[in-house]
């Protein structure tokens, strides 16, 4: 009896000392938006895309994560963005991070936007530089279009005189 107790203590112990962002719930951000009531106040991992400026704000910074269906702001802690090397975007695919915090729908600290505390930021993936290929059929319709817009201008001038 005094050892299934104590058994039964210990992992209680084990329980309460274990990180917060153990009990985190991998979440996509179209779940975060459509049952923010849900998770507000509740620990999520959320893993995406950097993209746009990392706008730094005193210790902390904003980042703007982008998981291919919505962008969620994050605010984090600016000593965990160091190894964050490129943000995304239009020359530039920016690195990946997974980002584990605490997720407000209101944030009452932020204006009432909807954004994650992070706890936690770990870079999963490196981002790079996007080369942009030219499009031959759009170049072809391009020179076509000026053809015509040229030739309509030919005849009005012709019309006037």
């Amino acid at each position: 009896m005094k050892k299934s107790i104590a058994a039964i203590f210990i992992i209680l112990f084990w329980l309460v000392s274990l990180p917060a962002d153990v009990f985190a719930q991998n979440v996509s951000s179209s779940e975060l938006i459509s049952y923010a009531k849900q998770f507000d106040a509740k620990s999520v991992t959320y893993s995406g895309e950097v993209i746009g400026e990392i706008m730094l704000r005193g210790g902390f910074a904003w980042l703007n994560i982008n998981d291919g269906e919505n962008a969620l702001g994050v605010w984090v802690n600016a000593g965990l963005i160091k190894e964050i090397n490129l943000a995304g975007n239009y020359k530039t695919r920016g690195d990946s991070v997974e980002v584990t915090g605490v997720f407000h729908r209101a944030c009452a600290e932020h204006g009432g936007e909807l954004d994650i505390h992070a706890q936690s930021l770990r870079k999963i993936g490196s981002g790079r530089m996007v080369k942009e290929k030219l499009n031959f059929d759009k170049a072809r319709l391009s020179l076509i279009l000026l053809g015509a817009l040229l030739f309509a201008w030919i005849l009005i001038l012709f019309k006037r005189k």
